[in-house]
């Protein structure tokens, strides 16, 4: 069945007439579809606010209260963000630092496959990651200072090249950099191996492009997964799967990645904005629960304490 167009008026009809929404203010309602759009606000956002079954919104649930939901989810990534491109800094230049220590500044070091860890699984994706990366240094670039580094220098050295580098393909080269490599760059850590350091990545990336590209945030999930830490023996395990119902591919895994890569004054400022946010935006919900909220998001409703620092 083909997509009908929709003026906002209609819109707003629909809402109130079908799905049972309560607007009040028609009026400012019309002019929030037209800043936002309707499948950004609506679609996005009606889940917590409905009747599984019957489709339609809880009973006086408002169009404010999605609104509220949606510039709280907003926010969200803007912090979560703020954190995330901290540790993606770090990350770089580490990475970069520890590299070419090893094999030199030039940029034929970052573009030789040889110099990581090649194995029959590994070197097809090896390739694919020199590949991209030789295309992310090509010239004319739109970087000013990459073209400046390749006309005075001839050369665009890893730390240079970090800078036009998504935390995607920082990732995928911390993947596949030599141990000895993975290890100087995890003792930056403590209490982070180099395995586990190498998932957290891989977390915060996704985490990272989702805030990005403005996706939606508080119902995050992925298929990839933190290794189990000392936090989670905090939290619950399923009596049918035996695994750990949160803190493990939901934003809660993202919150304990933060807890091990950020500094602790900075973990600190990070959770007193985060509980600030769950406080607004339940008082402004009266549909939203907590719990739910909580649940939603995949956080235990004793989040805090357990991550207080030691």
């Amino acid at each position: 069945m083909p997509q009908i167009f929709f003026t906002y008026e209609q819109q707003v009809e629909k809402l109130l007439l079908e799905k049972n929404l309560c607007i009040p203010d028609r009026k400012s309602a019309m002019e929030t579809l037209e800043q936002i759009g309707y499948y950004s606000l609506i679609s996005g956002y009606k889940e917590p606010f409905k009747h599984a079954s019957s489709g339609k919104y809880l009973y006086g649930v408002t169009f404010e209260e999605l609104v509220a939901l949606y510039y709280f989810d907003e926010e969200l990534r803007t912090l979560f963000l703020k954190y995330i491109l901290h540790i993606e800094r770090h990350i770089k230049s580490v990475t970069s630092y520890h590299f070419c220590e090893k094999y030199g500044a030039g940029k034929q070091a970052y573009l030789n496959p040889d110099n990581y860890s090649l194995t029959q699984k590994s070197t097809a994706e090896v390739h694919k990651l020199v590949s991209s990366l030789q295309k992310t240094i090509s010239l004319p670039s739109r970087y000013a200072y990459m073209n400046h580094h390749a006309n005075k220098y001839g050369n665009i050295p890893l730390w240079v090249a970090m800078n036009a580098m998504t935390f995607g393909q920082v990732s995928k080269i911390h993947q596949y950099i030599p141990n000895d490599i993975q290890s100087k760059i995890s003792q930056k850590f403590p209490h982070v191996t180099e395995r586990s350091l190498h998932q957290f990545i891989t977390v915060l990336a996704r985490c990272r492009n989702v805030c990005a590209h403005g996706e939606r945030l508080f119902s995050f999930r992925i298929r990839e997964t933190i290794p189990d830490t000392t936090l989670h023996k905090k939290l619950e395990i399923s009596q049918h799967s035996g695994q750990y119902m949160m803190g493990k591919q939901d934003l809660f895994s993202v919150v304990i990645a933060l807890y091990y890569l950020i500094k602790k004054e900075e973990f600190e400022q990070f959770k007193c904005k985060l509980s600030e946010l769950f406080i607004h935006i339940v008082q402004n919900c009266p549909h939203l629960s907590e719990e739910q909220l909580y649940r939603t998001m995949g956080f235990p409703r004793n989040w805090s304490d357990i991550t207080l620092l030691s």
